[in-house]
């Protein structure tokens, strides 16, 4: 089965926001990059997905200059799809299921900001339409939402998804099963992940 990585809007948007200052991981971009550099290792698809508001004068309309990936951001390579969302999952408002169909992907690893919103309910439609989700949560971020600090909002994100629509991994967990094939070294599932 092929895999894809789906980075999901981690763009200077966000950090033209005041919000950014609290954000719970301002180094998104070096787990983010450390995926990238497994996904590319493994022969795995990368697609990079950013979010837009066309016409809205904010940070995400593409007129205000904010909507690109990050500048310490591997650059994404040629046949690296980048796609612009106008909906909080990167399926509905995009061809990425073409894309991923195309290349024959059936599972897929997710990361990127915000995890309560673009990078959780991508998750979950992803989940509904039957690939293998794992969810990276040290290579999202979020921030503080009401009374709800960003860990706070992070590990309910975790919890309602793991066994449900997707397995919960680090990059440190995806690199070590990357490495397993290598003497003394094995894979450490997630059991959760196999409960439906």
């Amino acid at each position: 089965m092929n895999r894809a990585l789906i980075v999901i809007d981690v763009q200077e948007s966000f950090r033209a926001r005041t919000e950014w200052a609290d954000t719970l991981n301002p180094t998104v971009a070096e787990p983010v990059n450390r995926l990238v550099e497994l996904a590319r290792a493994a022969g795995d698809l990368v697609v990079w997905v950013l979010h837009t508001e066309p016409g809205s004068g904010n940070v995400f309309d593409p007129e205000s200059g904010h909507v690109r990936l990050f500048e310490e951001l591997s650059e994404p390579r040629p046949g690296e799809p980048v796609l612009r969302k106008t909906s909080h999952n990167a399926f509905t408002t995009t061809n990425l299921q073409q894309i991923l169909t195309a290349h024959g992907v059936g599972e897929l690893r997710i990361c990127g900001i915000r995890a309560e919103q673009c990078v959780e309910t991508t998750t979950r439609v992803g989940s509904d339409l039957g690939y293998d989700v794992t969810f990276v949560s040290d290579a999202t971020s979020t921030d503080p939402l009401g009374r709800f600090s960003a860990a706070d909002i992070l590990e309910r994100t975790e919890a309602v998804l793991r066994g449900r629509f997707a397995r919960i991994a680090t990059v440190a967990e995806l690199e070590a099963e990357a490495a397993g094939a290598e003497p003394g070294a094995a894979p450490q599932p997630d059991v959760a992940a196999s409960a439906v």
